[in-house]
């Protein structure tokens, strides 16, 4: 009989029972893909992770993510979980983690002993149109946008659809099955909201009817305001999502370069919750 341990994370929050839940799998050289999945399922959170063994030379670990249904590449939640679950036993101040899209570094934020902020490095996402926008917004029950639709291929995948208020945003009630049919991906609905801006993430073509706060859109969006005049280089966006699921979440992201987009981060806090252990065959 193997034990497996885990812990359960509350992400892109600095309190408990809030945020996007994570279960890290701290030693899953013994797992094979199937059986990842399986607990994946069984743990039913938006996402799983499974550390294993490093295979590039500059990362710390490797990591496998799991939503319910199927592996991702890159997930934001799973990656600043992973490093606030891994950073007291490793005591680093930047954990390397290596993704299905390269290593990506957190630079952890400490005061004392704890953990209190992570920072993470993102690609510079590229820009497609989304070609069956009308039906998108169909499907979203929402008028046509007045920024573009578009898609970027980073982690799941997501398209982009500006919501005329936040009242509206909360209100939306999306045909689900039509989004996993259109995109395959995610569906990043926003809209700006005092200080900042407020967000909802479909997602059902992953298994997850809505994201309570997804890091791998986090970074992109801020690409995307700047590419559209709605946010400066340099300028650090405060995201709101996960509210009407009642996992509020916040989320911080800056993109920054000399002449365009040269760098993006995104960062939150995560909180541990829960340590548990999984007796299997």
């Amino acid at each position: 009989m193997r034990r497996l341990r885990y812990v359960v994370a509350d992400v892109f929050t600095d309190t408990p029972l809030a945020g996007n839940q994570l279960a890290v799998f701290t030693d899953a050289r013994d797992l094979d893909p199937l059986t990842m999945q399986a607990l994946a399922k069984e743990m039913a959170f938006s996402e799983t992770v499974f550390v294993l063994p490093k295979q590039a030379e500059d990362a710390d670990v490797r990591i496998r993510i799991f939503t319910p249904g199927r592996e991702l590449p890159f997930a934001g939640h799973p990656v600043l979980g992973t490093a606030f679950a891994l950073g007291s036993p490793l005591q680093r101040i930047v954990i390397r983690l290596e993704t299905g899209v390269g290593v990506v570094p957190v630079e952890l934020v400490r005061e004392g002993a704890e953990i209190r902020f992570g920072w993470m490095d993102q690609p510079v996402p590229e820009w497609t149109e989304f070609a069956p926008a009308a039906e998108l917004i169909e499907a979203l029950g929402l008028p046509m946008p007045g920024l573009p639709v578009e898609w970027t291929d980073f982690g799941p995948g997501s398209v982009y659809v500006e919501v005329p208020s936040p009242t509206a945003l909360s209100a939306l009630d999306p045909d689900t099955r039509a989004l996993g049919r259109l995109t395959g991906g995610g569906v990043y609905c926003f809209a700006r909201g005092g200080n900042g801006w407020r967000a909802r993430m479909f997602l059902p073509g992953a298994g997850i009817s809505e994201d309570p706060a997804t890091g791998s859109a986090a970074g992109p969006f801020a690409c995307y305001l700047i590419r559209h005049g709605r946010a400066r280089l340099g300028e650090e966006i405060r995201i709101d999502q996960g509210v009407e699921i009642g996992r509020p979440s916040t989320l911080f992201a800056r993109a920054e370069g000399l002449e365009g987009i040269e760098t993006v981060r995104v960062g939150g806090a995560a909180v541990v919750v829960a340590r548990g252990e999984f007796r299997i065959p």
